[in-house]
């Protein structure tokens, strides 16, 4: 027989095989119920962790603590949670009506509870990819806290070094002078491997309004806790509640979500009308339309793009109010969640709004009959697999009291998301032609109604070709996207809900025909960060104003066609008449 010579394994090829582990061992654990992320039943997670070395969490395979993306983990963990030996996943069960005060992490909307001094509870409304997104980064804090521990003890009987000492001291005292802080901040440095003024750099970036001095006490905790599992066999746990296992899968949060905008459109009279879907964010839309109107006499002395970056600042807040304030009273409602989804809604009766100064908007549609003017549903971003189960049920029929069923006159599905770019740079715009599901061959081609032409300008530089959505943005490491972008994939970007949302688009349309079969699709992202490039990964920061630009420009594009597709279709129906 022909010998056959095997290629060694790329880097691309063992990260792709980690997130693969990674991914059947959280659903495993997650069927188990528990687990130690520094046990056992955690080192499948860990080692998986270790080989992929995402570029998020900076230098998680070396000695030295990562800073920045120990800043970026914990502002989408409750704050405390680094105290915690148990840590409880969650369904929501009903802690909104007791004692518990919710805690919300800064960057990720969930509702979190401090049981007691050494639990804390996370609610998981939102599905898998929560779930694989809070235990990606309980377990890179763990190991972290695990290469503290290591620096403060010494030899095998639990002495601790002196700048452990120091930094237990500091932590102590509820308040410390600059001279005291920067005495603890050079002990620190030491422990963590760091130079002062790196240290220095993220201190701020961690306090709180009750805790300036935060980043000593997460420090501290975080070695103290795995202190306690090397010497004391105090292991930290993970649990998943029985209610959580039971739940999960059975759109029942997407189900209620779903079921209360249809209401509101029948309650409404707007049921019937041509509507319109947008995932999107919850101010552009509703400053596209409203702000030229409200903001009248700043709109003479500034350009549209001037006005809109103002109102990103927190000194726009008033002007924000305003906008809204006369978005309520002229067409606009909003929908609160209550379903547990944390997707917010806004609906826009274009029947009602006055289009004054909105340059999208000509005569034509003003004078057109009300009864075809669309009715815009704009939904909160979803949050990886929860952007199918949304979206999958907010296109079944509705189904009356007497059982008769009811489909939604959806005439588009627009998709305004930001990503990660493989081509450019932060602010630019990625405008796809098909999604493709990481680490499967699921691809999901379409005709994007979207075009290149259509979003360039002179200062904003648009790419297409095919996006991946990934199962977690954070997990992805230089050489798997060098493969991506390299490979006859040709990916533009990554991003985690896009194939998630075209499934049951396609689901809709083309196998339930719950909605048209040739209902428009819009896809356009912008740029929020370059994970290729060292500095440009979303752990480097915000976007800032650079995002404020992209995302009018998609967004405008996506009214200007569906209000030039509401009177080409009036249009047709007037021609229909006379002949």
């Amino acid at each position: 027989m022909p010998i056959i010579n095997v290629e060694p394994r790329t880097r691309a090829q063992e990260s792709t095989n980690a997130i693969e582990r990674m991914y059947i061992t959280m659903r495993h654990l997650f069927n188990r119920g528990f687990y130690k992320p520094m046990g056992v039943s955690g080192e499948s997670l860990r080692e998986s962790l270790l080989t992929l070395r995402p570029e998020i969490y900076g230098s998680i395979a070396e000695e030295k603590i990562e800073l920045k993306g120990l800043l970026y983990v914990m502002d989408r963990l409750p704050v405390g949670i680094e105290e915690c030996t148990y840590i409880n996943l969650t369904s929501d069960e009903g802690y909104e009506g007791s004692h518990f005060k919710a805690i919300i992490p800064k960057k990720r909307r969930r509702n979190c509870y401090r049981i007691d001094g050494q639990q804390m509870n996370i609610e998981v409304t939102r599905g898998r990819s929560e779930i694989y997104d809070i235990l990606t980064h309980l377990t890179f804090l763990m190991i972290e806290s695990h290469k503290i521990m290591k620096q403060v003890i010494v030899g095998d009987n639990g002495n601790t070094t002196r700048d452990w000492k120091s930094l237990e001291t500091a932590v102590s005292k509820k308040k410390l002078t600059q001279e005291e802080k920067e005495v603890a901040i050079t002990h620190v440095a030491n422990i963590l491997g760091r130079t002062f003024d790196e240290v220095t750099s993220v201190y701020a970036d961690f306090a709180t309004a009750g805790n300036p001095n935060r980043f000593l006490s997460i420090i501290y905790h975080l070695g103290r806790l795995a202190k306690q599992e090397v010497l004391d066999e105090e292991k930290r746990l993970v649990t998943f509640s029985p209610v959580l296992r039971e739940r999960l899968g059975h759109h029942i949060h997407g189900d209620a979500w779903a079921l209360r905008i249809k209401k509101h459109l029948i309650e409404k009279g707007l049921f019937e009308r041509p509507l319109h879907i947008i995932s999107a964010n919850l101010h552009s839309v509703m400053n596209s339309l409203y702000g030229p109107k409200a903001l009248a006499s700043q709109v003479a002395k500034k350009s549209r793009m001037e006005i809109f970056a103002d109102l990103s600042n927190d000194s726009g807040k008033k002007n924000r109010d305003l906008i809204k304030k006369h978005a309520l009273s002229n067409g606009m409602t909003e929908l609160k969640d209550r379903s547990g989804t944390n997707i917010d809604v806004q609906i826009f009766d274009l029947a009602t709004c006055e289009f004054e100064k909105v340059g999208f908007c000509d005569a034509r549609f003003r004078e057109s009959e009300n009864d075809t003017k669309p009715v815009l549903i704009v939904m909160d971003y979803a949050f990886g697999e929860q952007a199918y189960e949304t979206m999958d049920e907010l296109l079944k029929p509705f189904k009356d009291e007497q059982g008769k069923t009811h489909q939604m006159n959806v005439q588009s599905i627009n998709v305004m998301g930001k990503a990660g770019i493989l081509e450019g740079d932060k602010g630019d715009i990625m405008v796809p032609d098909a999604h493709v599901f990481e680490g499967t061959a699921d691809n999901y081609p379409f005709k994007n109604r979207l075009s290149k032409k259509d979003l360039e300008s002179d200062d904003i530089k648009v790419v297409t070709g095919s996006m991946v959505t990934v199962l977690g943005t954070s997990l992805q490491n230089k050489d798997l996207l060098d493969f991506f972008y390299n490979s006859s994939w040709q990916v533009i970007g990554l991003e985690m809900e896009g194939a998630h949302y075209q499934k049951a688009i396609q689901a809709a349309s083309r196998v339930r025909r719950s909605i048209r079969k040739k209902v428009k699709v819009r896809y356009a992202y912008y740029a929020s960060d370059n994970p290729l490039k060292t500095g440009h990964t979303l752990a480097s920061g915000g976007l800032g104003l650079i995002g404020v630009k992209p995302v009018y420009v998609i967004t405008e594009k996506i009214l200007e066609q569906i209000i030039e597709s509401s009177i080409k279709v009036e249009q047709q129906q007037e021609e229909e008449k006379e002949s």
